[in-house]
């Protein structure tokens, strides 16, 4: 799989630290030494160094060996070494910037696709995180995180993400191209919720349909003209409405007292415990909340259409996952981009030298970096 766009060799010493330059060349006056670097996080990820891995080895070759002590996809402790690199000091001390900036942010991007995926294990996760990266670089770092995450969360049991948004993308969760329907931008183009939905099967007659139904804030309303005016893909299951009700508003027939009485009726466990201001939000407050899924879930199936899906969209962090999955908010598809790290400070990752000519040394404080036992290389 093709990684993201790389500075060609004669670029490095442009963009790395200036310091790492001038350290090169006073290793080369006063003479070379064989050194090894531990790269490490400072908090807990899920290992994703491909990106780093290959452009190192496509700048230095066979002139330096990389030991991976957590291999894809495996949770990794803060401070816990996931590269050993070893090799020529002067061959080394420019990459340091560049390899970094490849690793932080997918390990932590991939923590955060697999910790929501864990939450909502039986609901399918499609990637959106494209138009919130900056480049094409990160939006190739980051569907890379989500499918990594993925597939750890997989291997726990959980569906995981089933594809993304963007074509260019789509090969890191095994597509050809990205999912998706319709923006709003449609909608407003057609006049109506139903009559866009009728463009969009005039225009993609074979594909599944998945109709926005928050424009004109007659979600409930529109999601049931959609599904009476295509009742086959209804009742085929390849029909579905997606929620992302804007955060200043309740969805249609909501309003503080009905979205509590919706979560006693299906979750009443969820609403009588102690909750942050924010999660009551997501629970029985205004924009796509929990109360709002399972509304809509009651009004499809009493008007006749238990098969029409339900997406969520809207800033489904790790933390709305988990309290969609304490709801047990009936969604079949989530849509987002809010694996992305938050915090971006959480994403720098570390590099040391721990040995110089094979002898152990490195600053004070950092001596937990020491090499253990059970590294392997890619």
């Amino acid at each position: 799989m093709p990684g993201p766009p790389s500075p060609p060799p004669e670029e490095i010493a442009r963009r790395t630290d200036s310091y790492f330059s001038r350290t090169r060349a006073i290793v080369e006056r006063f003479g070379d030494v064989e050194v090894t670097y531990a790269v490490f996080m400072r908090r807990p990820v899920i290992s994703a160094p491909r990106f780093a891995i290959d452009w190192l080895q496509a700048v230095r070759g066979t002139d330096i060996t990389i030991e991976v002590m957590h291999q894809e996809g495996a949770t990794v402790g803060a401070g816990d070494p996931i590269l050993y690199i070893s090799g020529s000091f002067a061959a080394l001390a420019e990459l340091e910037t560049l390899y970094l900036q490849k690793l932080g942010p997918p390990c932590v991007a991939a923590w955060n696709a697999w910790a929501m995926c864990l939450e909502l294990p039986q609901v399918a996760f499609l990637a959106m995180d494209a138009r919130h990266c900056a480049g094409t670089e990160m939006a190739e770092m980051m569907a890379y995180a989500a499918s990594v995450g993925s597939r750890a969360a997989q291997a726990q049991g959980a569906r995981g993400f089933i594809g993304n948004a963007t074509d260019a993308t789509a090969h890191w969760f095994g597509q050809n191209r990205g999912r998706g329907t319709m923006p709003h931008a449609l909608i407003g183009y057609a006049g109506s919720t139903v009559r866009a939905a009728e463009m969009f099967r005039e225009t993609f007659p074979d594909e599944d349909l998945t109709v926005l139904v928050d424009y004109f804030g007659h979600e409930v309303t529109d999601a049931i003209a959609v599904a009476r005016r295509f009742p086959d893909l209804a009742a085929a299951g390849r029909l579905a409405v997606r929620l992302d009700t804007h955060g200043g508003r309740f969805m249609e027939g909501l309003d503080p007292p009905s979205s509590y009485a919706v979560l006693e009726r299906h979750a009443p466990h969820a609403i009588r415990r102690y909750r942050s201001e924010t999660e009551l939000k997501w629970l029985v407050g205004t924009g796509v909340s929990a109360a709002a899924v399972w509304r809509m879930r009651e009004a499809l199936d009493e008007a006749g259409f238990p098969r029409v899906r339900i997406v969520g969209s809207s800033g489904f962090s790790v933390e709305k996952c988990r309290v969609m999955a304490d709801a047990k908010a009936p969604l079949d598809v989530v849509g987002t981009g809010s694996y992305l790290p938050e915090a971006w400070s959480e994403t720098y990752a570390t590099a040391d030298v721990i040995a110089y000519g094979g002898t152990p040394r490195v600053k004070v404080g950092r001596e937990f970096l020491f090499r253990k036992n059970g590294a392997s290389r890619p």
